[in-house]
């Protein structure tokens, strides 16, 4: 499928094709800065595209040699210029972390170069995240005098530890990549050459299996690591589904046949 190119406004490329969307920030010239309106297409672009029955994963990655540097402080001057305007602002960044987050299929951060600020946000807020060496990590708030959300505060914490996130925002500092994977950010990082074959290998992996089978453990992983009951509740029930399920079904008549499965998330 040809590339779904950003507007006017925002700055979001949307590729779809094997049951993978790619969500790619496209402004290279910027190192892929979000600004408002894209922050606000986040939050309606992921759901909808996670509600697709044939899209299975999600990629957020970066036009050119950098996942993000974050917010577009540029605008700052006016669409965070004082208390009111920067609550708006919250809002909209709070949501984009959120739908990431919550997104009802995995997400997965393929992350080269500089991942700064709302954009290390996006790539915490995902289920994986993997690097090339050169990838760099910052939460430059202290910096600005700001304070990071703490819905998206919260993803810093369950992806790099409570310590790895008082470092970041407290001092500022830049991290490589060789620290991120040692504290557990990332899962993975590979050289630039087999970079994309890495992230689409994964990709794919998740696509060929079972939806439901991956809805309930990522529902199940979320409520372990928020221990919320309604949560839990959920999990629960996606967990309980999959005995009822057509995938279920055809996962044992596959593994008697000796033959790959065809999941249809049903």
């Amino acid at each position: 499928m040809a590339d779904q190119a950003p507007t006017q406004q925002d700055c979001l490329t949307l590729r779809e094709a094997g049951g993978i969307a790619r969500i790619i920030f496209d402004r290279p010239e910027r190192k892929n800065a979000i600004n408002l309106a894209s922050w606000r297409r986040l939050a309606e672009l992921v759901p909808q595209l996670a509600s697709k029955p044939a899209l299975r994963v999600i990629i957020l990655t970066g036009r050119g040699d950098n996942f993000s540097a974050g917010a577009d402080i540029s605008e700052f001057d006016e669409v965070r210029r004082d208390e009111e305007t920067a609550r708006i602002y919250e809002a909209a960044n709070s949501a984009a972390f959120a739908a990431v987050r919550q997104a009802r299929i995995p997400v997965i951060a393929a992350i080269r170069g500089i991942c700064f600020g709302g954009g290390f946000g996006l790539a915490a807020a995902a289920d994986l995240r993997i690097a090339t060496p050169d990838a760099v990590f910052s939460v430059p708030a202290a910096r600005l005098g700001l304070a990071y959300p703490r819905d998206a505060m919260g993803d810093i914490v369950n992806s790099a530890g409570p310590q790895m996130a008082k470092y970041l925002t407290f001092t500022a500092d830049r991290v490589s990549a060789d620290i991120a994977l040692r504290c557990g950010f990332l899962l993975d990082i590979v050289d630039a050459a087999a970079f994309e074959e890495r992230v689409d290998r994964i990709a794919l992996t998740i696509a060929a299996s079972a939806p439901l089978s991956v809805r309930a453990s990522k529902l199940a992983i979320a409520a372990a690591e928020g221990k919320d009951a309604e949560l839990i509740r959920r999990a629960e029930i996606a967990g309980s589904d999959t005995f009822s399920s057509m995938d279920y079904a055809e996962g044992r008549a596959a593994f008697r046949e000796k033959r790959a499965p065809k999941f249809e998330g049903r």
